[in-house]
């Protein structure tokens, strides 16, 4: 797959990037080559390799999965104007 100026414009417009036309070229051949570098990847056999988080060996910290209401009711509704049993008390609007 090869990238065009125009492809380059528009990631460039797409990630807010402004860039001149000297830089349209710079950034057509970087991007090339790194497409062309997955490429390369691509040709790669990793049918029976796992995935892993690391390249040393460890085991993933783990939590119970529990749901709870995070016993945090009283901090969150402390700076409120006003509550009543762990809720914030609004004034209506509709009517």
């Amino acid at each position: 797959m090869s990238v065009d100026t125009a492809t380059v414009r528009r990631v460039a417009r797409l990630a807010r990037i402004a860039v001149s036309d000297e830089e349209v070229v710079t950034m057509q051949g970087e991007l090339n080559s790194i497409l062309g570098f997955v490429e390369q990847l691509r040709e790669v056999d990793v049918s029976g390799v796992e995935p892993m988080t690391s390249v040393i060996p460890m085991a993933m910290k783990k939590r119970s999965d529990i749901v709870t209401d995070g016993h945090k009711a009283d901090d969150i509704v402390a700076n409120a104007p006003e509550t009543d049993d762990h809720f914030f008390l609004v004034p209506k609007v509709v009517e």
